[in-house]
């Protein structure tokens, strides 16, 4: 048999790397993730779109109690057609949007000139921002322009919209500031 050095050269290397990583362990046969299944049996599967950006990759949460109870796992959706199963880092940690033990359980306020913050109850935040919301309003809304014509328009407050809100929740969110009048609408994802 007559080998020539390029011959000699790859069958050294094949050898060399055999020998190298041959003995590390590593075994190509299929694995199935008995841990994985074994978590998320008994779960109700459901498929949802991420909604921190406006790309739209697909997820599948898992729920507990077959879909009565919280989210125990959230992965990419390898069917869908934008993301086939890959995620972002934000939609990777998107689990921690719902089940999170450092999410704020309750209304942090500091009052103004204040270098203190207090804890306060949802009820005295919900009715602070709605008097801050109409005392705005009313002192910026603006019935009729420079030329005399009906615009009805609020130009004191402008809103820039929320990662953590899918569309459904945006159209509703749009509809009620356009019915305040706003006309300074933005969203994150178009930033």
């Amino acid at each position: 048999m007559k080998l020539k050095r390029r011959d000699f050269l790859k069958l050294t290397g094949g050898a060399v790397a055999v020998t190298a990583f041959g003995g590390l362990g590593f075994d190509l046969t299929p694995v199935h993730a008995k841990a994985e299944a074994a978590k998320l049996a008994g779960t109700k599967q459901t498929t949802t779109v991420c909604c921190y950006c406006s790309v739209g990759c697909g997820l599948i949460v898992s729920t507990a109690d077959g879909g009565k109870g919280r989210a125990v796992n959230v992965d990419g959706d390898p069917d869908h057609p934008i993301n086939e199963g890959a995620l972002c880092p934000k939609g990777a940690s998107i689990y921690q949007l719902c089940e999170n033990d450092r999410r704020l359980q309750k209304v942090l306020y500091r009052a103004p000139y204040s270098d203190k913050w207090e804890e306060k109850s949802w009820d005295f935040a919900l009715e602070r921002i709605a008097k801050l919301t109409k005392e705005a309003r009313d002192a910026t809304f603006e019935v009729k322009d420079a030329k005399g014509q009906v615009v009805n328009r609020l130009n004191g407050i402008a809103s820039v919209g929320s990662a953590a809100m899918d569309n459904e929740e945006c159209w509703i969110y749009q509809a009620m500031l356009r019915a305040m009048g706003l006309t300074y609408i933005e969203h994150q994802a178009r930033i």
